[in-house]
């Protein structure tokens, strides 16, 4: 291969950040602010307490009872296609509170992950029009039993585009395991091991997030997720196989990210055989991803076009969970 054609297939590969998996900041290519959130879980909101009711004299004539409405926003329903939510990941209705105390309130559990507590995903990038190998990647996840989690990744360039321009991207999402799914807390990212201004820090208590790029607080919907969570928070979303819509923090900026289910397939890749249900998003860019459907919901699949018609796909090379 000409070394100019090789140097200009490397330096579009650090251009769209080796391409997918929470490095490239338009992973997704989503519309603005104005386009409805389909498919987030919410945590349900508590009831507010009632204040204490007087006490009845004894010999006075007993009120009728009452029965009062509870107004407030309907959850959206939790329905989990081909791998079911566990029972641990649907929100717990409060008792009510003149209900008869057999202990004391507790915090409630963490959500069980849809995932073994570890594990590892590799993957191996190609530049599709020249059948090339540009770059691999890899993706580590922690559960904790207090219910937060790790994410980490890795892409970088391999082989020939290695040996020319050298890229490895790092990031990292933290955060808890709520009823809904993931809550990232901070998203952090590093180039050839000097960290970015691409990080952001969520502050679910006024539901805002602050960006390192320019320092600027954004509101954020429900359920958002950075880069590198959205791709784990895909097994917790309701009905995804009917598509779904997601606000994502880039790092860079906070959007919706639309995603439209084109079906189930079976493919093949290096890691083995999946049944998978293909999503796909597209505005200028297309991106589209497959997820197992038997191993978690796992990204087994992803392939980046971008508006110029050039490819890059990702796939599974080794998937090592239990």
């Amino acid at each position: 291969m000409p070394i100019a054609l090789l140097i200009a297939v490397v330096g579009s590969l650090a251009l769209h950040g080796v391409a997918l998996f929470g490095t490239d900041v338009e992973l997704f290519g989503a519309e603005q602010e104005s386009v409805t959130l389909l498919a987030e879980i919410q945590p349900m909101q508590a009831a507010p307490q009632a204040a204490p009711q007087p006490a009845v004299p004894k010999k006075a004539k007993p009120a009728a009872a009452h029965h009062g409405k509870t107004v407030g926003r309907k959850p959206a329903p939790v329905a989990a296609p081909a791998a079911s939510v566990p029972a641990e990941a649907v929100p717990e209705v409060a008792a009510p509170e003149d209900a008869p105390a057999t202990k004391p309130l507790e915090a409630p559990a963490p959500a069980r992950p849809m995932l073994p507590g570890s594990g590892v995903v590799r993957f191996a990038i190609f530049k599709e029009s020249l059948n090339l190998q540009v770059g691999r990647a890899e993706h580590r996840w922690e559960f904790a039993e207090d219910g937060s989690y790790r994410l980490h990744g890795v892409t970088e360039t391999s082989g020939l585009a290695a040996l020319i321009k050298p890229v490895r991207l790092e990031v990292e999402s933290r955060g808890r395991l709520v009823a809904g799914g993931l809550q990232p807390e901070t998203f952090r990212s590093l180039k050839n091991g000097q960290e970015t201004r691409e990080s952001a820090d969520f502050d679910w208590s006024s539901r805002e997030v602050r960006l390192a790029r320019d320092n600027s607080v954004r509101p954020i919907a429900p359920g958002s997720q950075d880069l590198l969570s959205l791709n784990y928070q895909l097994a917790y979303l309701a009905k995804i196989e009917e598509g779904a819509s997601i606000g994502v923090v880039t790092g860079k900026k906070y959007e919706r990210y639309a995603l439209d289910s084109l079906g189930e397939e079976e493919i093949e890749v290096p890691a083995g055989r999946f049944r998978t249900l293909h999503l796909r998003a597209m505005t200028d860019n297309t991106t589209e991803i497959w997820i197992a459907l038997d191993r978690g919901r796992l990204p087994v699949k992803i392939r980046f076009t971008d508006k110029k018609g050039d490819s890059y796909e990702q796939v599974a090379t080794e998937l090592g969970i239990p």
